[in-house]
């Protein structure tokens, strides 16, 4: 009847009790740890400590009770870390029990504040503490008198191997013989597992454990639940933050050892040896989680159908989409076919609009249109009243749309209403998804400003998702997205103090392991890349081929090109470009494309073959017209107007280039700003030159114009630090200033084309070859 009333108030829920049965047949004991808890306890409720401490210290005792148990270096240390007082007096505590007598812990645990016997304590009977408390003196009470001293020892052991030296590697006994430590047989069946709302704590497991320690055996159910719910919920939200993969595979096979048929134990493998990118491990895993879950008896029963049924659909389905994300699309069609098969034969609805949905997905990897096929999946995970199906959908046929050239307002008037329903269901990561997404269609039309814009708007947005553990929710890859589209805008203005910025906070919320480091990585080596190509560095641009060629294969044969054309190896830039843009064509690779096509117009230019280049830049100024690409389509237009003024007619050029100045100024790159300004000052000086004699006064306004043209290029061009076209800049102002007899000027500009001339040592190419 005492069990029975205990169970009564004892919520094994919220503490980590000490009578209950675990999945492992092991017993939680009164151990040498939950007395240093005890102790501190006491001493928050006996000393006087600052507000701020009194907060950091009640976040840490759920931890403290429910994790497994620490060494006693690790313990003081945690709460060292959040109040030095009070860990200087748990520590004196501990060492008056453990260098006195048997009598000193009796003493302790008499003059323990009960939540019932003293009622001015803040140990309420209903709370963490309190229940921990009376479950802890009730435990005690129950003790033998033999027990009672197997536990005193233990203690003495317990503080004494903190300041004794390790020897041979050996990590000392914490807890005494299991079976003289037996409190009683009573076991608490209710296994539930600790809810996330419940783990409310900014603390996670590697602050709380070293990952050097070794195992310490067999965990409780709870404390294994425990666990294994704060790194899934860590791995999901902030992987930083978990444990590392070796660390965390260590403490998963330690748990499998002792209960290979844990089932949520799998499934956290599982996620393991995803990060690690561990095909072979992570099937494993996923299979023989799912064939726990079967023998366990917790899967149930499902429209009908008995539980190992919906089991083996799943289970299909999610091998289907690992396939997918190893890029095994083969397995990945066949895994998927037999979840669609089972799910038709059960009859469920709900499974098939996610095989569906995996269906699409699918065929976007290999390459083929699956627009009717998102379109059907939309419609029916509307029917069926499944919004985070559908509005995927909707997000997906976005994609698809921007690719194939819709229009923006269509696009963004398709993202509002997945918006709305977003907030209505409180869909904070699709909500993520919407805005990086907007951010990136916004940045391949061309409209920095609005990319910026959502950018901001995301990286400022409060997550809707209650947020443990103290994880900010922004490792996402949504976030990841936004993050390196901001690198990049920054990295077009010269800002690149800021980027550096960026990359590092980039680097540190998603390490090189985790699985959105390639984005990253990928954005890093373009930057790098482009700066060292503007600064005219090309023996350091090209070793960044190889990285960015092992992350993306289109990029790096683009970017090879490119330090071929510099290096006056035409000919192989040439045969690149003809193998990427026939690659390109065929998988619609329009924004490609074009850049393939405006790098080949500039190999005609170094063969003066200006004539040659018009139908290959028309055709690329109609393809970016026609898929709304503006940023592209100006640039497209700056090559039209250079080679119209190496045709001889600077007028038209002139007259073409002020279509395509204001979106350059507005939203392009600072070095397309200057390339465009030079290209305008060369055509000003052009008309100029040519125009009869006459219309002199025409002439000299035309040639003060193009001085001030000039002068706003070189303070683009010096942002970026770029000398090659600076010594440009200086060569025709030198020669513009002395047309018009300004000897001192002309003086002061050749002096300063004649010190970079120097500084750069490399014979500058013809101004008339270049844009």
């Amino acid at each position: 009847m005492a069990s029975v009333h205990e169970s009564l108030y004892f919520n094994p829920m919220m503490t980590n009790g000490v009578v209950h049965a675990n999945v492992f047949g092991i017993k939680d004991w009164v151990t040498p740890y939950k007395i240093s808890v005890l102790a501190l306890l006491y001493e928050m409720t006996a000393s006087k400590i600052t507000l701020p401490e009194r907060r950091r210290l009640n976040k840490l005792i759920l931890p403290l009770q429910q994790g497994p148990d620490l060494t006693l270096g690790q313990f003081l240390k945690t709460v060292e870390e959040c109040c030095p007082q009070t860990a200087y007096a748990v520590k004196l505590r501990l060492h008056e029990m453990a260098d006195g007598e048997l009598k000193d812990m009796e003493y302790f645990f008499s003059t323990l504040p009960t939540p019932f016997t003293a009622f001015d304590t803040e140990a309420y009977k209903t709370s963490v503490v309190g229940l921990f408390m009376r479950h802890m003196l009730l435990a005690y009470n129950k003790l033998s008198f033999s027990q009672v001293y197997k536990l005193y020892k233990s203690l003495q052991h317990y503080y004494h191997s903190h300041y004794a030296k390790p020897m041979d590697g050996q990590v000392p006994a914490l807890v005494a013989d299991d079976s003289e430590m037996d409190l009683t047989s009573i076991e608490d069946t209710v296994g539930d597992r600790v809810d996330k709302e419940e783990l409310d704590t900014p603390l996670h497991e590697s602050e709380l454990r070293s990952d050097n320690t070794p195992s310490r055996g067999p965990l409780s159910q709870k404390q294994a639940e425990y666990f294994l719910a704060r790194q899934a919920y860590l791995l999901k939200n902030d992987e930083n933050k978990a444990l590392k993969p070796a660390a965390l595979q260590e403490e998963l096979n330690n748990m499998l050892k002792f209960n290979p048929d844990f089932a949520e134990a799998h499934y956290l493998n599982y996620l393991n040896s995803m990060r690690v990118q561990d095909i072979f491990l992570s099937a494993h895993s996923l299979l023989h989680y799912f064939d726990r879950l079967i023998l366990s008896g917790n899967d149930g029963k499902s429209n009908g159908d008995e539980g190992y049924g919906r089991s083996l659909r799943y289970a299909a389905l999610n091998l289907a989409s690992l396939h997918c994300r190893f890029g095994h699309y083969q397995q990945a069609d066949l895994a998927l076919q037999e979840a669609i098969r089972i799910a038709q034969e059960s009859n469920d609805h709900v499974c098939l609009q996610h095989c569906l949905s995996w269906l699409y997905t699918l065929e976007q990897m290999k390459g083929s249109d699956s627009t009717v096929l998102t379109e059907d999946s939309v419609k029916m995970a509307a029917h069926f009243c499944l919004p985070y199906l559908a509005s995927l959908g909707i997000q997906s046929l976005v994609q698809q749309g921007a690719t194939q050239g819709k229009t923006a307002h269509k696009l963004m008037d398709a993202l509002k209403d997945t918006d709305i329903l977003h907030w209505k269901h409180s869909l904070s990561e699709l909500i993520e998804i919407s805005l990086a997404q907007t951010t990136s269609i916004w940045r391949m039309y061309g409209k920095s400003t609005m990319s910026l814009q959502q950018a901001q708007l995301l990286l400022n947005m409060s997550s809707l998702e209650p947020v443990n553990f103290g994880v900010q929710q922004n490792n996402t890859e949504a976030f990841a997205v936004v993050l390196c589209h901001l690198a990049e805008l920054h990295a077009e203005q010269g800002l690149y103090g800021a980027v550096s910025e960026i990359i590092q906070h980039l680097k540190e919320q998603f390490p090189p392991h985790t699985q959105h480091a390639k984005l990253w990585m990928l954005c890093d080596l373009k930057i790098q890349f482009e700066r060292h190509m503007n600064e005219g560095k090309y023996h350091l641009a090209e070793p960044l081929v190889t990285a960015i060629t092992a992350l993306n294969q289109l990029e790096g044969l683009y970017r090879k090109a490119q330090v071929l054309k510099a290096v006056n190896r035409s000919t192989e830039a040439y045969h690149i470009l003809q193998q990427l843009q026939a690659r390109c064509e065929k998988t619609k690779c329009t924004e490609m494309v074009i850049r393939v096509m405006l790098s080949t117009a500039e190999l005609h230019w170094e063969s003066s073959g200006f004539s040659t280049a018009l139908p290959v830049l028309l055709q690329a100024l109609a393809l970016a017209r026609q898929h709304h690409l503006q940023s592209l389509a100006s640039e497209t237009i700056l090559h039209l107007a250079f080679t119209q003024l190496m045709l001889g007619v600077p007028e038209q050029a002139l007259n073409v280039l002020h279509e395509a100045i204001e979106p350059i100024l507005a939203h392009r790159a600072v070095m397309d700003k200057g390339r465009a300004m030079l290209l305008a000052a060369r055509c000003q000086i052009a008309v100029a030159g040519f125009k009869p004699n006459r219309q002199g006064q025409a002439d000299l306004r035309l040639a003060a114009s193009a001085l001030d043209t000039l002068n706003e290029a070189a303070a683009y061009f010096s942002q970026l630090n770029c000398k090659e076209r600076l010594r440009d800049v200086h060569y025709l102002q030198a020669q513009l200033h002395r047309s018009l007899g300004q000897i001192l000027e002309s003086n002061k500009s050749a002096m300063l084309f004649r010190l970079l001339d120097q500084e750069l040592q490399s014979p500058a190419p013809p101004v008339s070859m270049r844009l």
